[in-house]
């Protein structure tokens, strides 16, 4: 049987600041993050089914992903749960989210994964997420290095 991997692009905006940090990162700040997750899988070989020779329909990637990841994110202020004032804030405003981890490029990756992993169909591995935070700085999670 042969393994394929597919890979589909998501893109959405986001604004963190990083608690305790010692550079301008500390202060409010936003990116225009770039998102890629592969998937790992068989296509199916059914030819009766609509999705013969898919591994997964991208529209179904689509639908996970937005829903778990961009339609959390996008247009939100990411803090660390302990930051100052991050529960006035949150409690204030609409569409802040609040993690209890440092809401870093590294972190976000690591997290979005774990949801991701979740989510996907049984019959599909995760085999990689590729976050962009500028046009020239990412980072990548592979299911390999986390096993």
């Amino acid at each position: 049987m042969t393994k394929l991997r597919v890979t589909k692009e998501f893109r959405f905006e986001g604004a963190h600041a990083l608690a305790d940090y010692d550079g301008k990162c500390r202060f409010i700040h936003g990116h225009s993050y770039r998102l890629f997750v592969t998937l790992k899988g068989t296509p199916t070989e059914n030819r009766g089914e609509p999705k013969c020779g898919m591994v997964i329909d991208f529209s179904n990637l689509k639908e996970i992903v937005n829903q778990h990841i961009v339609d959390v994110y996008d247009h939100a202020l990411i803090l660390r749960e302990d930051a100052k004032l991050a529960k006035e804030i949150s409690q204030t405003y609409n569409n802040v989210v609040v993690t209890p981890f440092q809401p870093t490029c590294e972190n976000l990756v690591i997290h979005f994964a774990q949801v991701i992993k979740k989510a996907i169909p049984g019959n599909l591995e995760l085999h990689s997420v590729k976050l962009y935070e500028t046009p020239t700085s990412y980072v990548e999670w592979f299911a390999n290095d986390n096993q």
